[in-house]
């Protein structure tokens, strides 16, 4: 399981000059201190990697310096995976949102120290993003790997993948576009596939209910190696916008 949990849970504003307001966040911070180390690597590279919320909706060309296929992933965790993906797709352009500061300072320091360019990240709750700074209709991937499965039945209703979400996926997506998502956890699997299979603006890749094998381009991580050790399934969905 990834260090931060992508789920959707409900918090109060802070804003003192406004009345207090529930929002959805699609997120529980664990363990977010960084040590000095971690610090030093997000001081040093966030001029370089960084995407801040406040500077509003991105221009994709203008943002990497070319046209490009462009993958979203949400929740990267310590970010080995998606700066591998980077590195084996230079024709590609990847934007990772995370909210676990340690984890966007590793992804930085690994993405300098393979001096890539066609990395950026935001440090910031994905629903905000994909409503504030996500242009519409114009990314070709949107990722979700491994997001919180939220075990219990009572708490099902936190889980990022339900029916608004998969349309705020859709309205970043351009035509054509896949939605990937990835779990360890079966009984989720089971309410990805049921939730996107009620979809309309949605094509299951695989076949109608049919899960997708691993894709080569999806790295294993290393908690998806130690689960096919202890014998746990992975299950990969993939569903086209159409």
């Amino acid at each position: 399981m990834q260090t931060e949990d992508n789920n959707i849970t409900e918090t109060t504003s802070s804003n003192e000059q406004a009345p207090h307001k529930r929002t959805i966040r699609s997120f529980v911070v664990r363990g977010g201190r960084m040590t000095e180390g971690q610090q030093k690597a997000y001081d040093n590279n966030w001029a370089i990697y960084g995407l801040d919320v406040e500077s509003g909706r991105l221009d994709y060309q203008q943002l990497f310096g070319r046209e490009s296929d462009v993958v979203i992933e949400v929740g990267f965790g310590m970010g080995a995976s998606l700066v591998e993906m980077a590195k084996n797709a230079p024709e590609k352009d990847f934007i990772g949102i995370e909210v676990h500061p340690p984890g966007v300072a590793k992804l930085m320091m690994l993405a300098s120290e393979a001096g890539l360019t066609n990395i950026r990240v935001y440090c910031h709750d994905a629903i905000e993003v994909m409503a504030d700074c996500l242009p519409e209709a114009q990314a070709s991937t949107f990722q979700l790997f491994f997001p919180d499965p939220w075990h219990k039945k009572k708490h099902n209703k936190r889980r990022i993948v339900q029916p608004l979400f998969a349309q705020q996926v859709a309205g970043v997506l351009k035509t054509d576009g896949v939605f990937h998502m990835a779990t360890d956890w079966e009984p989720y699997a089971e309410h990805m596939l049921e939730v996107m299979e009620a979809q309309e603006n949605y094509q299951n890749v695989a076949g109608k209910g049919l899960y997708h094998p691993r894709p080569d381009w999806r790295p294993l991580t290393k908690f998806e190696q130690r689960g096919e050790r202890l014998g746990h399934g992975v299950w990969d969905l993939i569903y086209k916008k159409i």
